[in-house]
């Protein structure tokens, strides 16, 4: 009988963002996303959490080899991520205001790229300690 269990890997990354609409006024914007439209930027110290799920390899005894889990975090992620202003710096967010939910669904789609389809991908995303997001959703 196969076990299905779900391994997790925790990461920080620090980065600066507006959440802004191009096509709404300032008023608007400044309805919607507050102290989150300043247009000289705002830092979050994000938590990372993803999760991997499926059965365990009988041969390894692992879900997922966490080394490489982390690898692929480390370079596709955080390498891109850190210490960036998501606005300005990171490609997917030129056009796409780089929300909480926005960003996890982001790294869900870097991260699902490289990990085997046969497992199960979820990303959870703290902008603060009170504030997370999860991607995807069942």
């Amino acid at each position: 009988m196969a076990h299905k269990v779900a391994v997790f890997r925790k990461e920080h990354f620090n980065a600066a963002h507006r959440l802004h609409h191009p096509q709404w006024s300032d008023e608007q914007n400044e309805a919607v996303f507050g102290k989150c439209n300043n247009p000289n930027f705002h830092g979050h110290n994000y938590e990372l959490i993803v999760q991997v799920t499926g059965e365990v390899d009988p041969e390894t005894g692992f879900v997922m080899d966490m080394k490489l889990l982390s690898a692929y975090i480390k370079e596709l992620v955080l390498d891109r991520l850190d210490h960036k202003n998501l606005n300005l710096d990171v490609e997917e967010f030129r056009e796409l205001n780089p929300t909480a939910e926005n960003i996890a669904i982001v790294i869900y789609t870097i991260l699902r790229n490289k990990i085997d389809p046969g497992l199960a991908l979820k990303i959870r995303l703290y902008e603060t300690e009170r504030n997370f997001v999860e991607y995807p959703v069942e």
